[in-house]
């Protein structure tokens, strides 16, 4: 969790809007796509199976919260993960996004493989405490 004495505001301004850019489900699977390296529009209109105004609306929000960046040759744009903000976590599957001083690492499920995390001892189930003292 964030540690207030430690974390910037301005760190926790960028996460807020990483997180409000990321909070949709073509925009993270760009994301996904993304991390097999640069491609073009027209290449991710076919992977996704998305027609280009959509994908090109998307990239746009990306590119101006910085996650993505992109370069023109000719006619044709090329997007990539932009590396200065956003690692790919290879063969982790997932992403690590660098806000400031904090990052947020998103990491992809493996089906029928194991993680560290499912052969922890299963946390108990949370609970909600709603600030009234029981008695």
């Amino acid at each position: 969790m964030l540690n207030a004495l430690t974390t910037s505001p301005d760190s926790v301004d960028e996460l807020v809007q990483a997180l409000r850019v990321l909070c949709d489900r073509t925009r993270l699977r760009l994301l996904g796509a993304l991390q097999s390296g640069e491609m073009n529009v027209t290449s991710l209109c076919e992977q996704l199976d998305l027609p280009q105004p959509t994908v090109s609306h998307h990239l746009g929000l990306l590119r101006n919260a910085r996650l993505v960046r992109n370069r023109r040759n000719g006619k044709q744009v090329f997007y990539c993960l932009n590396d200065a903000i956003v690692s790919n976590l290879g063969d982790h599957g997932g992403v690590k996004i660098h806000a400031g001083d904090i990052a947020l690492q998103i990491l992809t499920e493996r089906r029928g493989a194991s993680s560290p995390v499912e052969e922890e001892v299963n946390p108990a189930p949370p609970t909600v405490h709603n600030g009234a003292d029981s008695i």
